[in-house]
């Protein structure tokens, strides 16, 4: 393990070494209970090596949060063409498998948006993001009515609850958890236009 801290590696190399070593850590334990020391040996530098590239925990962290926040948003990225609820499946498909594949990870990253600016201010970033891709897929538009708004934030948080309690229990099929999220999906284009009937959708 030592015998690592004196290998020389490309900067970019030594720095996803960092995040890796960092990102194994912060899925096993919450965020106060790890050290630079311990990212150090878990990585096999020495500390100041890196300090050199993370001046801080949070820095590393943060740099940890958006990496796998970039791997998502390719995930979901649908493919051209297909209809809104289409794209939708396969958007939940390719997040639900990269979640099943990186559990551990996403339920500490969901943890710590609870109590840790840095968690939320990514968790916060991807639903924007999200939210802004369904509703340019739905209406051609960023600028949603209201009700559209609000129905489709609370289709997003309740996503969030659905899945730990699926990441938890392990006792629903993936494509079972995709096609209930779907259909909640549903319920709340519903909702909305019942609400306000200027709701317009593209066509699904």
């Amino acid at each position: 393990m030592r015998q690592r801290a004196f290998t020389r590696l490309h900067v970019d190399e030594r720095r996803q070494q960092l995040i890796d070593a960092g990102s194994a850590l912060f899925a096993e334990h919450a965020f106060e209970e790890i050290s630079m020391r311990q990212i150090a040996d878990a990585a096999g530098v020495s500390k100041p090596l890196l300090y050199h590239y993370f001046p801080s925990k949070t820095e590393l962290f943060k740099a940890a949060v958006q990496q796998h926040a970039e791997e998502l948003l390719s995930v979901i990225a649908p493919k051209a063409g297909g209809t809104p609820i289409e794209q939708l499946k396969e958007s939940l498909d390719g997040y639900l498998l990269w979640i099943e594949r990186n559990a551990a990870t996403w339920a500490k990253l969901m943890q710590s948006a609870a109590g840790l600016p840095e968690a939320r201010e990514a968790v916060e970033r991807f639903r924007a993001g999200t939210l802004e891709s369904l509703l340019v897929r739905l209406t051609g538009s960023t600028r949603p009515r209201p009700a559209l708004r609000t129905a489709l934030q609370g289709w997003l948080g309740y996503i969030d609850a659905a899945i730990l309690d699926w990441v938890d229990h392990r006792d629903l099929a993936r494509a079972q958890l995709r096609d209930l999220l779907v259909a909640a999906f549903a319920a709340a284009l519903v909702a909305a236009q019942e609400a306000d009937p200027r709701v317009k959708l593209q066509s699904s």
